[in-house]
């Protein structure tokens, strides 16, 4: 077991200045160390056991830093996503305006056909999701659905609204 320990501590590679001086050596100017002092001495298992632990909670303490960094990366790209999409490219064509005026009355938020149509375009759920919509159509940022219907009528044309598209 101890051997186990000192192989996975010095295979990390760890070298801590601050853990050799706990085994009560001091170190002079010219490099040579003086006698440990045997008041605190830590035996060699001790020391190799101590490097590992905190290595152990280095490797964690950046895991967490890397895991708080790619959510922050990713809120950030979120939040431009949202800005962009708010900007002119949220704005739906008159074509789209005028299908989602006739479909829903321009409400984003809208359920027709007992429930089976959703949103500013009356999306089926089938539909939405054919387009790469996720999860509730009419749970979406209008602008993602007016993102959703341009891809729509660009890749299948009007006569995907029966009624208003024409």
């Amino acid at each position: 077991m101890k051997r186990e320990a000192i192989a996975s501590a010095l295979s990390v590679g760890i070298a801590f200045a601050p853990i050799t001086a706990l085994d009560g050596s001091d170190e002079n100017e010219s490099g040579t160390r003086s006698a440990p002092n045997t008041s605190s001495t830590l035996d060699p298992v001790e020391t190799a056991l101590l490097r590992s632990e905190v290595a152990t909670q280095l490797s964690d303490a950046r895991t967490r830093a890397e895991k708080r960094e790619k959510r922050r990366t990713a809120r950030t790209k979120s939040k431009r996503a949202g800005a962009k999409g708010a900007g002119g490219s949220s704005k739906a064509s008159p074509q789209l305006e005028a299908i989602a005026a006739c479909e829903s009355g321009g409400d984003p938020k809208a359920i027709g056909g007992g429930g089976a149509f959703r949103g500013k375009f009356q999306f089926s759920v089938s539909t939405w999701a054919a387009v790469g919509g996720s999860g509730d159509p009419a749970a979406a940022p209008e602008s993602e659905q007016n993102m959703r219907a341009a891809k729509l009528l660009a890749t299948s044309g009007a006569g995907q609204w029966p009624v208003c598209g024409q």
